[in-house]
């Protein structure tokens, strides 16, 4: 490839003290990507060890935040740098596997259809199992029966959560959906110029739905399973009583931002994507 050519997809991985194998291994993913590339890392971490994973590669930048900026926040300082120079740009989670030949085909999908803003390919467990990340915008029930419901108290919402998760549609048909998950997402830098970044005022968690809502009120929002990723679910909140507070936080933000109990585009969407 030509040192002319203008950069294809940029990607941005936020760090937090991950272990140091699980970073080269996803560079060296995104290294095997046959188009012009440039991965970002933005480290919240209290240290910079993690600088030492970029000396082995090319088209990789390290940026150390001076703290914990969050997830949203972090990744924005990476988008910002990526806007003008290309033409895609990859949010992924540290936690993914994923090969150069889904990416490629996710590229010759957007470069098909300019009217696409943000795509998402069928994502599993690392045992094939199907990851129900496509999803309808959340009203407050939705987000308190998935977090707080006991399990035995699960049943009685089976019906409304199996919804939400879109669990009644085809996942292995591409489908329009305005919610769709930060863990890989693939996105038009046009669209994000047009509708801007992530939400800063969101630390972490729920930041991925405002930026999939605000793309989809002006472009499509894609998922696509035709290929696939491996994504190692960690569930943080579930275990982490800071990552918690967090999530009650980013939840309160979302629904000040766009409505609690009356949300008209939230209704709207649900109803033509159901």
């Amino acid at each position: 490839m030509s040192e002319n050519q203008p950069i294809q997809l940029t990607a941005s991985l936020v760090l937090f003290h991950n272990p140091p194998r699980q970073i080269h291994e996803l560079i060296q993913m995104f290294q095997a990507i046959p188009v012009r590339k440039k991965m970002i890392l933005v480290d919240n971490s209290s240290d910079d060890s993690l600088r030492s994973l970029t000396t082995d590669f090319n088209d990789i930048e390290y940026l150390k935040s001076p703290s914990n900026l969050g997830y949203g926040k972090a990744h924005n300082i990476a988008i910002q740098r990526s806007l003008q120079d290309s033409q895609y740009h990859l949010v992924l989670n540290p936690d993914i596997e994923f090969n150069a030949e889904a990416l490629v085909k996710l590229i010759q999908y957007l470069d098909s259809h300019p009217n696409v803003g943000l795509i998402m390919p069928k994502i599993t467990y690392p045992d094939g199992e199907t990851q129900y990340l496509c999803k309808q915008l959340p009203g407050p029930s939705d987000l308190i029966f998935r977090r707080f419901v006991p399990g035995f108290l699960k049943g009685i919402m089976e019906k409304r959560m199996n919804q939400y998760e879109l669990k009644h549609r085809d996942y292995n048909q591409i489908m329009q959906v305005a919610n769709l998950s930060g863990c890989f997402m693939l996105m038009r830098c046009d669209a994000l110029k047009y509708t801007g970044l992530f939400d800063e005022g969101f630390f972490m968690y729920l930041e991925d739905t405002d930026l999939s809502r605000r793309i989809n009120q002006q472009y499509q929002t894609i998922y696509y399973p035709e290929v696939s990723i491996v994504h190692h679910y960690q569930k943080g909140s579930y275990k982490n009583p800071k990552l918690l507070w967090y999530h009650i936080n980013s939840a309160i933000r979302y629904f000040n931002k766009w409505g609690w109990f009356f949300d008209p585009g939230r209704k709207t969407i649900n109803q033509v994507m159901p």
